[in-house]
């Protein structure tokens, strides 16, 4: 654990990209085969420990420190590991040895609802503060220190010298501590065998159009559907949906495991259907619709037959055991609509190609649509295989221009790791009214980016010099700073005051310059949106 926490130490304290890389590569190569899995895994969010929250740590300080002391502490650091692990009061007597990751994990795994109080504090006993800061973030599953999945996985590769392709598509079908993985990796074992399990392959990307000019004989147009991407999978009898993340989301889409019973891995964007919440005329309802069933573990019935789900294809990987990665778009397209048909039409069809005599012409299509289930075009060479991960010149995705509304700064709250000394996540509104005959602000968004650190710092000490109350984490700002809000789309919603929502809220600029009274109203917001 302790050699656990002396990477999480480091990690913390580390920007460089390839640093981490090297330090995650290092600790792999040299830990115990029964400490590494473990650590992958934690790294990765891939561990899951039901009886540790973070309110049961909370509770377990509460009793042990005064409690003003713990809120008042916690609400300066930002962090409730790094809090509790610095907070935590000394064990009487002599210490016992601390535990090995795995120990660690094997004891976490042992604790329920009713243990948990009573065991978990002598594991934070045996732990000096680096080790009860890592701890706690494994156990809460709360890493935020700045190393996502796929940098976990390519540092993995780096470690061993194999492909992080590779990596990807067994991680899938393993679970931690991943024993094959790494006797394949490090001990030059077989490959894991994934043939008949329903796993995961790597998402081609693509890059920004940015000023690229594409010829049209050599591209072909699709639209860029508001939806979540997805990959559907059936293999040995089962079916999965997994998103771009590779996070298994087939319980918040139950519907459409029984729609694929042939052997085959797809790509598509899932949407759903509603003509109450927008959208296009094919059935497609507009993202907000498709948010209320997002990160839902179980899916009510109402909810099932008011906003089914769909998959809109855009390409086919494998098809009865034939996989098509390596062949042209073209070949792939073909064989796809040639597919289409053998699948119900209730659950899946087709992203249409956009037809336009040149670029030009493709541009102006473009700039006309703005209709709520769509966010630009895709460009994908028609000769190209479908390769993980993003490759130059060969999809590009060219998004519609972001639409941009001036609003007030109404609150302000810490962020998270290396935001946590600073008011990073701002609350803005726009005035339901004229703001000289006394109209009110009403909350229409809240983003935490598009700005640099410079301006964070400023916009931070602006926070601290204008708050005019407090509500726990939250500050109340005097309502005098502007900010530029860029953003996709907005829709109608009962769950705000103002009753709008907006779609990828971020800062585009701060603008010091304009007063709060010229800021937009809630009426431009509403003209935005599209029925």
């Amino acid at each position: 654990m302790e050699e656990f926490a002396a990477l999480i130490d480091a990690l913390v304290y580390t920007r460089s990209r390839n640093e981490k890389l090297r330090l995650i590569a290092e600790y792999l190569r040299n830990t115990s085969r029964d400490d590494r899995g473990w650590a992958l895994a934690a790294l990765t969010n891939s561990l899951d420990f039901p009886a540790v929250k973070s309110s049961t740590v909370r509770a377990l300080l509460q009793e042990r420190v005064d409690p003003v002391l713990w809120t008042l502490s916690r609400d300066f650091v930002g962090d409730t590991a790094e809090t509790a692990s610095l907070l935590w009061p000394e064990p009487e007597g002599e210490r016992r040895p601390a535990p090995s990751l795995s120990e660690a994990v094997a004891e976490l795994e042992r604790l329920t609802r009713k243990s948990v109080l009573s065991e978990l504090p002598k594991l934070f006993d045996r732990l000096e503060p680096p080790g009860r800061y890592a701890l706690v973030k494994m156990a809460t599953g709360a890493m935020r220190i700045g190393i996502s999945s796929r940098l976990a996985k390519v540092a993995f590769a780096q470690a061993f010298d194999v492909e992080v392709e590779d990596v990807e598509e067994y991680w899938h079908g393993l679970v931690p501590p991943y024993d094959e993985l790494f006797a394949w990796a490090a001990d030059g074992a077989d490959p894991p065998d994934i043939e008949n399990l329903p796993t995961f392959r790597p998402f081609m990307l693509a890059h920004p159009l940015e000023e690229t000019v594409v010829d049209l004989s050599d591209y072909a147009a699709e639209w860029k559907w508001d939806g979540i991407r997805v990959q559907l999978v059936h293999a040995g009898g089962e079916t999965r949906v997994y998103s771009r993340s590779g996070d298994d989301v087939s319980a918040t889409f139950p519907e459409m495991l029984d729609a694929l019973d042939i052997p085959a891995v797809l790509d598509g964007e899932l949407l759903v259907r509603g003509s109450a919440q927008g959208g296009e005329e094919g059935g497609a309802a507009s993202f907000n619709a498709l948010q209320q069933r997002l990160g839902r573990k179980t899916v009510a019935k109402k909810m099932l037959r008011e906003a089914p789900a769909f998959v809109r294809l855009y390409d086919a990987l494998i098809i009865e055991g034939e996989d098509l990665r390596e062949r042209a778009w073209e070949d792939r397209r073909a064989r796809l609509e040639a597919f289409l048909p053998r699948l119900p039409d209730s659950h899946f069809d087709l992203s249409a190609i956009v037809e336009a005599r040149d670029f030009d012409h493709l541009a102006e299509i473009r700039e006309g649509t703005r209709d709520a289930a769509i966010e630009g075009l895709m460009l994908k060479r028609r000769d190209s295989p479908y390769i993980a991960g993003r490759k130059t010149g060969l999809w590009y995705k060219w998004k519609r221009d972001p639409l941009l509304i001036d609003c007030v700064l109404m609150y302000a709250q810490r962020g998270s790791g290396k935001r946590s000394s600073f008011f990073s996540d701002y609350t803005f509104g726009c005035w339901d009214g004229d703001p000289d005959e006394g109209a009110e602000l009403l909350p229409v968004g809240k983003a935490y980016s598009g700005f640099t650190d410079e301006e964070l710092k400023k916009i931070d000490r602006h926070v601290r010099q204008n708050t005019i109350n407090r509500f726990g984490p939250v500050r109340e700002i005097e309502r005098t700073l502007v900010f530029e809000v860029a953003f996709d789309s907005v829709h109608a919603s009962k769950r705000h005051k103002s009753g709008l929502a907006m779609r990828f809220p971020r800062i585009h600029r701060v603008r010091w310059d304009k007063p709060p009274h010229e800021a937009d109203r809630i009426d431009a917001l509403k003209a935005l949106i599209r029925d």
